[in-house]
């Protein structure tokens, strides 16, 4: 007599996802060791301690300084290069979600963005934004997993883009090779390595989600490396963070730092890339310090660098107001075409949803 195939055999057959129960993350990050509270806390609470430290250091003078200069042609400037730099991100998006089989339209990738950029730069953590594009894209899909993901590789190639320009920028020009100053600057790689150790292993869990996560991650890999995909999430991204660049000399100019672009540039991708660190109060803090640092580096003085880079903020506050707008007049009904019923997103063999991966919770 054949034996019933257990219910996860039967569940993979149909190609449905089994849901826990409720509690069985709780469980599962408890068994793991994971408290994500403390992390919550943790993120805003290290980018006031940062930013704290830096103020306290240099003075309030640089602050208010940055504030004063950040008049309203760079902050129009700021502005218009956003929409570009909006636009390119949006595109790397859609780029992404339609080889994960969740596509979007460009016009609502882009209304995503603006929304998410907003959140990101008020709400404390500076991610929640893009936590939420996600879920919101992956509830339109019927797939939050997937949605989810679509973002993650969104943003994470962005940030491989970003590390290859800034090691390859760093290497030519060695702005910082000056001699007394090295320990610092290995001080603060030290501090954004820990930092994001930090941020993986508390996002961390058991051996078996990890061995799922990684694959789903092997699949959508295979699916992103395509030439044509990869080609052009490449190029969207080289305009992102050419656009950050641009704004980052805009805000420089403001305060009326007069160095060269050729010059300014390595600097400004070091600050961009340690931006990136997930210790920061609504993207305040890391910026700062790194700033602070690279312009007393590179003999310009740390006020000025810190000078930049409130202005950097305040410029980047005022270019993500329409997403302000955007919240207040709601997210559109639906982010893709309605589909016939049962042709919803298929899921590729051998690639489950990431809600299958990690039992069925988004995190952010």
């Amino acid at each position: 007599m054949n034996r019933p195939a257990p219910a996860s055999v039967r569940h993979l057959e149909l190609g449905t996802v089994r849901r826990p129960g409720p509690g069985a993350g709780a469980r599962r990050r408890a068994e793991a060791g994971i408290d994500g509270s403390w992390w919550r806390w943790l993120r805003p609470l290290g980018g006031a301690t940062i930013l704290g430290v830096v103020v306290a250091t240099l003075g309030g003078g640089p602050v208010v300084d940055a504030l004063r200069a950040t008049d309203g042609t760079a902050l129009a400037m700021g502005a218009g290069v956003a929409v570009l730099t909006t636009v390119a991100a949006a595109w790397r998006w859609r780029l992404v979600a339609g080889r994960l089989e969740a596509g979007l339209t460009l016009p609502s990738a882009v209304a995503a963005c603006y929304r998410s950029q907003f959140l990101n730069v008020t709400l404390p953590g500076g991610v929640l934004g893009d936590v939420g594009r996600g879920v919101h894209h992956g509830r339109r899909v019927d797939d939050v997993g997937r949605g989810i993901r679509t973002v993650a590789w969104e943003r994470a190639s962005g940030q491989v883009v970003l590390v290859l320009i800034t090691v390859s920028v760093l290497l030519v020009t060695r702005p910082f090779a000056a001699p007394g100053i090295g320990s610092p600057g290995w001080a603060l790689l030290a501090v954004a390595a820990l930092a994001c150790g930090v941020a993986l292993s508390a996002r961390g869990g058991g051996q078996g989600i990890v061995g799922r996560v990684g694959r789903v991650v092997m699949a959508d890999g295979r699916a992103l490396l395509g030439p044509t995909a990869s080609g052009g999430i490449a190029l969207a991204s080289l305009a992102v963070v050419g656009g950050h660049v641009a704004t980052f000399v805009i805000a420089a100019r403001a305060v009326g730092v007069g160095l060269p672009v050729v010059e300014l540039l390595p600097i400004a991708l070091l600050v961009l890339l340690v931006s990136g660190v997930p210790l920061n109060l609504a993207g305040w803090g890391p910026r700062e310090g790194a700033a602070a640092w690279a312009f007393g580096a590179a003999g310009l003085g740390a006020g000025q660098g810190l000078s930049v880079a409130v202005a950097y903020g305040a410029i980047v506050f005022v270019a993500t107001l329409p997403g302000a707008m955007l919240l207040l007049v709601g997210p559109p009904r639906r982010s893709t075409p309605r589909m016939p019923p049962g042709t919803g997103p298929r899921r590729r063999a051998g690639s489950p949803s990431v809600g299958h991966a990690v039992g069925g919770t988004a995190r952010g």
